[in-house]
């Protein structure tokens, strides 16, 4: 998508950040990779043998050079892993591909950035409890499936309940919310929430996935949320994992307004919330 290439253009053009600030990521091992995902799963897309039927769940018509995208969007997220523990934030630009599960890809999700990042940082001693907060419209079904018995990450997904998947996984904690939720409604549920889920869980680390699907103005979204609003929840999210103390990660997750200006604001007021708030 084109926000991913204006966006840090944007955010440099500003001064938000400074082009050391921006990383380059590399391609996830395939030994990471496959503490989340089967082996047999891994191998098919590697040497693009994904049947028709599963290719056309996941909605790209396969490549090498698609496979090696989602790659590096997941080791995007490991070395955001690596950044955040030292520095207590970091983002990916792109990322949030949480309709992928253990063994198939849906909706334009491969491979799950977030729940491979949790393992990288469970299976090298970083982190043991992990929360997993996932603020896009769409529920995260593929994380739900791939941490379904797991107790040491905790999965939150807060979503529009009109919304794709429209058979959805259970997470840990689920709520959906009703067409034309707003601003007000959206903010007061999560302020109730999710300062007693970090209280109960006690995490080590946050993956924060921040879609900013939940714009009114968006195509594939239900739910009426404002610019403004988006900000602030973000600042909220933001503010109570500093005030806790605990590394985050943020993937950027989705956002498809007609107007491109519309998801490079939303997205760029994330960055700008955390400049604020960390720098």
């Amino acid at each position: 998508m084109v926000k991913y290439d204006l966006l840090p253009k944007q955010l440099l053009h500003e001064g938000t950040c400074d082009p050391e600030n921006f990383f380059e990521p590399e391609i996830a091992d395939a030994s990471t990779i496959i503490q989340v995902h089967s082996k047999e799963y891994y191998h098919a897309l590697q040497y693009l043998e994904i049947t028709p039927k599963d290719a056309r769940k996941i909605g790209f018509p396969l490549s090498e050079t698609l496979v090696d995208r989602e790659k590096m969007i997941a080791g995007g997220t490991i070395k955001c892993c690596d950044y955040a523990l030292r520095y207590g934030v970091a983002m990916n630009i792109a990322g949030g591909t949480h309709h992928a599960f253990i063994n198939h890809g849906e909706a334009f999700c491969m491979l799950n950035d977030q729940a491979i990042g949790a393992r990288y940082l469970q299976g090298n001693h970083l982190a043991d409890k992990i929360l997993i907060v996932d603020l896009d419209v769409h529920q995260g079904n593929g994380t739900a499936e791939i941490f379904r018995n797991d107790t040491s990450v905790f999965t939150f997904s807060m979503h529009g309940a009109a919304n794709y998947p429209f058979k959805k996984e259970k997470s840990d904690l689920d709520i959906a919310l009703e067409k034309g939720t707003t601003d007000a409604s959206y903010l007061s549920i999560l302020e109730k929430t999710l300062p007693r889920l970090i209280e109960e869980q006690q995490p080590d680390f946050i993956f924060y996935l921040c879609g900013v699907d939940v714009l009114g103005t968006d195509k594939l979204g239900t739910l009426a949320m404002s610019i403004e609003g988006c900000k602030q929840r973000d600042a909220f999210v933001i503010n109570l994992c500093r005030s806790f103390n605990i590394p985050v990660q943020c993937s950027m997750g989705g956002g498809y307004s007609p107007e491109i200006k519309t998801i490079l604001e939303a997205h760029a007021n994330t960055f700008r919330t955390v400049q604020n708030i960390y720098f």
